[in-house]
C-alpha cells in the first residue's frame, strides 16, 4: 500500500516485517495485554505471522492496521487503523472497525485519540464508509473513554470468551 496518513505528531504507514522487533517489544508486555485476555505474545515469530496477516488484509481489503510512528523521535510506538472484519464478532460480520494499540510508554499522551480521529476522517471522507464500529473490554476505562471522545456511540455490551465487551458504532455524517 502506498497510503501514509499524518497527524500533527504522528505518521501512520503500512506495517512491514522490519517492524517486528518494535511490535514484539509492545506485545510481549503483560500491561499492554491486560484487557486482551492477558495473553502477551511470547515469540517474534508470532509478530511475523501477525504482520503477514495484516499485509494480506491490505491486498484483500485495501485497508488494515498501520504502524504509528512518533515524528519527533522517529520511534514506532504502536499500531492503529481500520480493519475489514470477515469473521463474526458480536453477531456481526463484514464490517469495518477502528482499533489501536500503543506501547505502554506512549499511553496518556493523546496519541490513541489522535490516530483514531485520523482514521475516522479517512474512513468516512476517503473510503465513504457508512458506519465504523469498535469494541473495548468493559473494564478498560481508557479505551472506552477514547472511543467516546472520538464520537463513537455505545450501542450494547456482549460476552466473548467469558469477557464482557462494550460495542460502539459511528455513522458517517459526511455522506448525504
Amino acid at each position: 500500500m502506498n497510503l501514509v496518513l499524518e497527524t500533527d505528531r504522528l505518521l501512520l504507514r503500512e506495517m512491514k516485517l522490519s517492524d517486528a522487533e518494535k511490535l514484539y517489544e509492545m506485545d510481549c508486555n503483560p500491561n499492554v495485554h491486560k484487557y486482551l485476555w492477558n495473553k502477551p505474545i511470547s515469540s517474534i515469530e508470532e509478530v511475523d505471522e501477525y504482520i503477514e496477516m495484516v499485509r494480506d488484509q491490505y491486498i484483500k481489503n485495501k485497508i488494515g492496521r498501520f504502524v504509528v510512528i512518533e515524528k519527533e523521535s522517529n520511534e514506532l510506538i504502536g499500531w492503529a487503523g481500520l480493519k475489514y472484519n470477515t469473521v463474526e464478532v458480536n453477531n456481526k460480520i463484514n464490517f469495518y472497525d477502528i482499533g489501536y494499540r500503543l506501547n505502554e510508554n506512549s499511553w496518556g499522551k493523546g496519541y490513541a485519540s489522535e490516530v483514531a480521529f485520523a482514521w475516522l476522517d479517512y474512513g468516512f471522507k476517503t473510503m465513504n464508509l457508512n458506519t465504523i464500529m469498535a469494541a473495548a473490554h468493559a473494564e478498560n476505562g481508557a479505551s472506552n473513554a477514547i472511543l467516546k471522545k472520538i464520537g463513537m456511540k455505545f450501542t450494547e455490551d456482549y460476552w466473548e470468551d467469558e469477557v464482557l465487551w462494550n460495542w460502539y458504532e459511528l455513522k458517517n455524517n459526511v455522506i448525504k
